[in-house]
């Protein structure tokens, strides 16, 4: 990762923090930053936003509206594909806890 791209997501991550994380801290939930490339930030939704049936709104209105407004050289905000680590991880320690599920 460049001297770029390690500032860019510092400004992603302060931009979260202020605008983004509270409102989804609300809701029993926060967001991991996946990735930046090319002005686009990937992240995954993660706690009670992880799955919500919201998240395509909460990501084109909320998530990329705030990156796009403050952080220049952001173009948009995609939730990114698959399984955030986190969430993994919970669905594991589940069912080392209760393995007949």
């Amino acid at each position: 990762m460049g001297t770029d791209d390690r500032n860019i997501t510092s400004e992603v991550e302060a931009v979260l923090d202020e605008y983004v994380r509270p409102y989804l801290a609300a809701h029993g939930g926060d967001l991991t930053v996946a990735g930046v490339e090319g002005g686009v930030v990937f992240f995954h939704l993660t706690g009670h936003c992880a799955g919500c049936a919201a998240a395509d709104q909460t990501s084109e209105q909320l998530i990329n509206r705030e990156l796009v407004e403050h952080v220049p050289g952001i173009k948009r905000a995609v939730l990114a594909n698959g399984l955030s680590p986190e969430l993994l991880e919970q669905t594991m320690a589940l069912l080392r806890i209760h393995p007949s599920f």
